[in-house]
């Protein structure tokens, strides 16, 4: 949320989706919230606790990829260009949707961090709605692209 929309560029954003944006990213901050100030009970040792470090390690880790990725997504473009072109490097070698891939992993190292029903439902809903994205993006480039990498999968590297 803080990231991303101070580096994005491109065509402009329709209003209604930004709102519905903001209404999500509200109710799910306050189930979120919620659940951790009065229903969540962790014992004093929880920090060292092997789900609460791999946990924030998996967060980490796909939040490294998320970023990184979405900083070569930006730099396929210059400024004005609306063209689509084929992602390179990174995560983009082995999946179409490396942002996606990495967004997934953030949400479930968050889950597996605070070990909550409310954090493993946005994990999973999260996975159910950006996976088929990056489905039909994977889809997409390689319609558009004669040239796109066949090895390529659409989400899990060498999987799916």
């Amino acid at each position: 949320t803080f990231i991303y929309s101070f580096f994005t560029r491109g065509r402009p954003f329709p209003l209604q989706i930004l709102l519905f944006g903001v209404l999500f990213c509200i109710y799910n901050g306050f189930l979120q919230g919620y659940y951790m100030i009065y229903c969540a009970q962790y014992p004093k040792d929880w920090f060292t606790d092997f789900r609460f470090t791999s946990g924030v390690l998996l967060f980490l880790f796909g939040m490294g990829i998320n970023i990184h990725s979405d900083i070569l997504l930006r730099q396929l473009r210059k400024p004005g260009d609306h063209t689509y072109k084929i992602p390179q490097g990174g995560l983009f070698t082995y999946v179409s949707g490396a942002n996606f891939f990495g967004e997934i992993v953030e949400w479930f190292g968050y889950a597996i961090a605070t070990w909550s029903i409310p954090a493993f439902a946005f994990a999973l809903f999260t996975l159910c709605f950006i996976g088929p994205r990056a489905y039909h993006h994977h889809r997409y480039y390689l319609r558009m692209f004669t040239d796109y990498p066949k090895s390529r999968k659409a989400l899990i590297p060498f999987v799916f």
